[in-house]
This record gives structure tokens, C-alpha cells and sequence, in this order.
């Protein structure tokens, strides 16, 4: 084993462990990187205390993601001791058994104790400043590529350009869609978590997805949960404290934040509403509502908590962005992640999972959901707050820009419309231009052209595919 090597980790690790008040803290939460405000459909100036919108993700500098690239393949994350595959396959995926199986005997710059990364670890690489778009060109990827090898979706294979998604070595211990054994992954190109099935619905056959490594901090990720007894939690391994029970009902974004911002609970009056990296630090991936093993069942949070609705979804103050739309905010699955396919309500993506919602607006103009799996979408979410962690309230951010939009949110033709069922381009439809492009379409790959009459790149609603999907009704769209 390089010796120098080792020696430089370890450093870094108890650096990385150790606050400025001599805390040691083994799970250190980084930051989402967002430095940008939103309203509901626009950016604004950072809010000022009890103004809209006060409370949000960028308002709150946590642990600022950095890293150091060792010139070895490797790279070092700084904040939480991890050290990262620089450069992984991005020619060949590869299938979750393959994964876990290549990575015993993966060597790189001297070191064979490589592993498939749980996704805890996997989703402290996320960087909440990307967001997707028509083309490469148009988007920037949740990770930061300045340290990290990336590569989207191969559309000469007939992939869809957010076909970036990560294994974790996180399993569900649920099934998803139609009984689907599934493991958890992080997708960098579109920003989500969401549960794999490991044989593809739409192609058949395993499901292969991009793999890359780690090792060191065999501790990231584990909780150490301490009630406190005055309707507090504190985790010990992040630094963070929660509060033990939630909102008690279902709130819209500015509300949310609006209750974050006014709690007071246990003599503090600093609670927050979480960024995104900080909610999916408790999700507890040890219990799922659909285990198939009875004493896992419930939802995927610690029993140190209070959750009144054990189905909830949770808030995040972190915005949503894809295709510079900013109408959409994160929130985390501690019950199934529902939606709809082919008319089937069903858990598409397992308790865990991170995904976003419309910030505010009326849940039955979605009646059909949002995005190939039809999402389910609640829009009123829960809220569990947050303080501590050692973060800076922040009062100004980065010139205001004015090319962010509100995007698509509220569905054509849906009931906010008359009640019309969604339409084919409705449904698909991501960024509201009124027809779906390659990398929005979610059937298999050879029908799009087969679909596309007209040859224009896009299908319009006069080129909607007729009928069920080849396969028949019980074949999936991919996740």
C-alpha cells in the first residue's frame, strides 16, 4: 500500500472530522452549494427576516464542498474524509451484481479497499447548482466537474440524455412498481434520488447504470440519534438537531419555509427548514413501509421521531431547478414515493427516495402526476425543522438573473383547465414548450424515431404513440 498515500487520507480525515470547536464529527453534512433565492416562479434578492420566501437553502452557508484532486485518479473530499474514483467507466455501465462484484478487486493508486458507495455517501457529492436542459450545452450536471469525470446519456445508444444515474450499494428493502427488486442511485444529470429496479422495465434484461468507487470514513452516513427530552433530536455524527415531531400537516413551499422560520422549540428560536443534503442525512434506509421483512416495516425514519402521517412527505428549503425553472423545490420520501402508470397508483421509487414538487398550486391539477412515472404530487408537504450544524445566515447573494422562470407549474389540461385529461405532450412535456423532445420522451428509444413523422426532432400531439406500449400493459417506463 502507498504509504504516503495513507498518510495524507488520514489527515485529511481528521481534518475533515474535526469542527472549530473541537467537535469530531464523523458524518459532517456539505453544503447543497445553492447561493441563488426563488420565489414561485422567479429569482429574487435574498428575502429580509419575515419577508416571502425568508428561510431558504442559500440564506444558510453550511460545510462549502471542497475538494482535492490527488493527480493520481483520485479525488479527496475535504469535508467528509471520502475518497473518490476520479474517473470512472463512462463508455459501459454496468449492472448492480456487476458493481458490487467489480469492486473487489478494483485497484487504484495503490489502494484495493475500494467499495460501492451507500447512497448516503453517493448523494454528499451532489452539487444543487445544476440543472438539465434540452441539450448538454444548455446544462450543468449536480456534480462538480471541475473535480469529477462526468458523462450524460449516450443518445447515439438510444439513451435519453439524463441517463446519468450512480448505483448506490443502498438496496430497498421494499418493492417498487410492479414487485421490482431495487437498489437506491443518484442521478447527477437530473438531481434525484430514486430507487433502480435491477432488471429494466423498458429494455429488459438487467438495468445498468454508471458506477463510482470510494473508500475511507467507513462511518459517513451512520446516525447517532439522542433525544433530548424537550422536543429535540441531536445527531451526534452531523452536529445537527432536529425537532421531534413535524409541522402536523401539509403546508406549501412559502408556508413551510414561514413555519421554519417562527419556530420556537426547546429554548431556540433558530430553526430552519433543512436544505436537501441535510433531510436525506435522517432518512433511515434500514426501514421501509413495504419491507418484505415485518420487523423492518415503517416508514424510513428513526423511531426517535414523532411522524403523525407515517405516508409524509418532507420539505426542503432548496429549489428544484431544471431548465433555469425555479417552480419546483426538493422534497424526501419517508413513506413509498407514489405515482401513477398506465393508470396504476403504485410506489414508483421507494421511502428514500428525493424528488421535488410544484411549490405552490392546486395537487388536483396533477392528477396524472409529473414526469415518466407520473409522480405523484402533494405540492402541501410536511415540515420537520433543523438548527445547528455551524452554519452562516447569509443576507446578500449573487447579482439577481433574470432568465430564471417559473417553468410548467400546473399541467395543460389539467382540472385548473376545465378538468381535461393531460394528453400525451402534456404528460411528457418538461420544459412547457408544447411538444417532447428525444431526451424527454420515455418509451423505447427506436419508436421515437419511428413516431417522429415529420422528422423535426419532436413529437407533437398528432404523433402521440396509440395504444399500450409494446410488451403489453404490464411493461414499465423506465425510471
Amino acid at each position: 500500500m502507498n504509504m504516503r498515500n495513507t498518510l495524507a487520507t488520514l489527515a485529511v480525515v481528521i481534518t475533515a472530522a474535526t469542527c472549530a470547536d473541537g467537535q469530531t464529527l464523523p458524518y459532517p453534512v456539505v453544503d447543497t452549494g445553492q447561493d441563488r433565492c426563488f420565489s414561485n416562479d422567479r429569482e429574487v434578492a435574498y428575502p429580509q427576516p419575515g419577508a416571502a420566501f425568508d428561510g431558504q437553502d442559500a440564506q444558510y452557508a453550511g460545510r462549502a464542498p471542497a475538494y482535492k484532486d490527488n493527480g493520481d485518479g483520485t479525488v479527496t473530499d475535504l469535508n467528509t474524509g471520502l475518497m473518490w474514483q476520479k474517473t470512472p467507466d463512462l463508455k459501459n455501465k454496468a449492472t448492480f451484481v456487476r458493481a458490487v462484484s467489480d469492486a473487489k478487486s478494483f485497484a487504484l493508486a495503490g489502494h484495493h479497499d475500494w467499495r460501492l458507495p451507500t447512497i448516503k455517501e453517493l448523494y454528499s457529492l451532489i452539487d444543487f447548482r445544476g440543472y438539465s436542459a434540452r441539450t448538454a450545452g444548455q446544462s450543468i450536471p449536480y456534480i462538480d466537474t471541475n473535480f469529477f469525470a462526468f458523462a450524460w446519456g449516450d443518445e447515439q445508444k438510444g439513451e435519453r440524455l439524463i441517463d446519468a444515474q450512480y448505483w448506490s450499494a443502498t438496496e430497498y428493502l421494499g418493492k417498487t412498481m410492479t414487485g421490482n427488486a431495487t437498489v437506491f442511485g443518484v442521478n447527477f444529470a437530473d438531481g434525484r434520488i430514486k430507487g433502480y429496479p435491477k432488471v429494466s422495465p423498458r429494455r429488459g434484461g438487467e438495468m445498468t447504470e454508471f458506477v463510482r468507487y470510494v473508500r475511507g470514513n467507513p462511518k459517513y452516513g451512520v446516525n447517532d440519534f439522542a433525544d433530548t427530552g424537550d422536543g429535540a433530536v441531536t445527531d451526534r455524527a452531523t452536529g445537527l438537531v432536529w425537532q421531534k415531531a413535524d409541522s402536523g400537516k401539509g403546508l406549501n413551499w412559502e408556508a413551510a419555509l414561514a413555519y421554519a422560520e417562527s419556530l420556537n422549540l426547546a429554548g431556540h428560536d433558530d430553526w430552519r427548514l433543512p436544505n436537501a443534503k441535510e433531510l436525506q442525512s435522517i432518512v433511515d434506509y434500514g426501514h421501509a413501509p413495504d419491507a418484505t421483512d415485518r420487523a423492518k416495516q415503517g416508514p424510513a425514519l428513526n423511531p426517535v421521531f414523532k411522524m403523525g402521517d407515517p405516508e409524509a412527505w418532507y420539505w426542503t428549503g432548496t429549489t428544484h431547478l431544471e431548465n433555469r425553472a425555479c417552480g419546483f423545490a426538493v422534497y424526501v420520501c419517508f413513506g413509498k414515493a407514489m405515482g401513477s402508470m398506465h393508470g396504476e397508483k403504485m410506489n414508483v421509487h421507494g421511502a428514500g427516495a428525493q424528488r421535488s414538487d410544484p411549490k405552490a398550486g392546486n395537487p388536483a391539477d396533477w392528477k396524472e402526476g409529473n414526469g415518466p412515472q407520473g409522480d405523484e404530487v402533494r405540492i402541501l408537504n410536511h415540515v420537520r425543522c433543523v438548527r445547528g450544524g455551524g452554519v452562516t445566515r447569509k443576507t446578500a447573494g449573487p447579482a439577481v438573473d433574470g432568465s430564471y422562470t417559473a417553468g410548467r407549474t400546473r399541467p395543460a389540461g389539467g382540472a385548473g383547465e376545465g378538468g381535461a385529461k393531460r394528453g400525451f405532450v402534456a404528460h411528457l412535456d418538461k420544459d412547457g414548450d408544447g411538444k417532447v423532445s428525444r431526451q424527454e420522451f420515455d418509451g423505447p428509444p427506436p419508436a421515437f424515431g419511428r413516431l417522429d413523422r415529420n422528422r423535426d426532432g419532436f413529437l407533437s400531439e398528432d404523433e402521440a404513440p396509440q395504444g399500450p406500449p409494446p410488451g403489453g400493459e404490464q411493461r414499465k417506463r423506465q425510471p
